[in-house]
């Protein structure tokens, strides 16, 4: 149908110019986890500079972009930061099976923005006094949240450091809470952070 379509219109280029030419494709629409924002934005880019499409982004935590699919948001391609949601996905025929992929790997990142730039921090820093607040994801939204408590029991700081734990609703807004100073560091993506200044760490996912 497509084909006879797309004949049909160069066939009344001619004559109907004006007509065929305001013919835009339907933009794609892609839910992607809070840490996909940057790489996003720039493949989306690409992708309309060789396609013609646009790409409408819908940033968030990867349980709420579930819901909203399982909701029935009118959603083109989904990239989580789990597999365990899309699986999910998949088992209430929400999403196609064959189309399931792992595409990247998340890094789990620490991020102390007042910290010297280029300085190495560790985990048994965010114990001093000067932290005050640690930004994390909810761990129950955001598997990157999930990933931040794991490595803080792991490391045997869980027990310490909880009381000065505040909770995001994706590691997009933990960053921001870092960013602003309502935080004095924050858990989130190493991808969201790779450029900023202060001091990253690279959570070892052994943790």
């Amino acid at each position: 149908m497509r084909n006879n379509y797309m004949r049909i219109c160069s066939l009344l280029l001619l004559l109907l110019p004006a007509s065929c030419a305001k013919q835009q494709p339907t933009p794609l629409t892609v839910a992607a986890a809070a840490n996909l924002t940057d790489v996003f934005a720039e493949a989306g880019k690409d992708f309309k500079a060789k396609t013609g499409v646009d790409v409408v982004y819908s940033y968030g935590s990867t349980a709420q972009l579930a819901q909203q699919i399982s909701n029935g948001a009118p959603i083109d391609l989904f990239a989580a930061a789990d597999t365990e949601h899309i699986d999910s996905l998949i088992k209430s025929q929400k999403v196609l099976a064959d189309s399931r992929a792992v595409y990247a790997r998340g890094q789990l990142a620490l991020w102390i923005p007042k910290a010297v730039t280029g300085s190495a921090p560790q985990l048994k820093d965010l114990a001093a006094p000067r932290i005050r607040y640690i930004a994390i994801a909810q761990p129950a939204l955001a598997p990157y949240g999930v990933a931040s408590v794991e490595a803080l029991k792991a490391a045997n700081l869980w027990d310490s450091l909880e009381s000065k734990i505040v909770y995001a609703t994706s590691i997009s807004q933990a960053r921001q809470m870092a960013a602003s100073g309502n935080a004095d560091a924050a858990f989130t993506a190493y991808s969201l952070v790779i450029h900023e200044g202060g001091a990253v760490l690279k959570v070892d996912p052994q943790l």
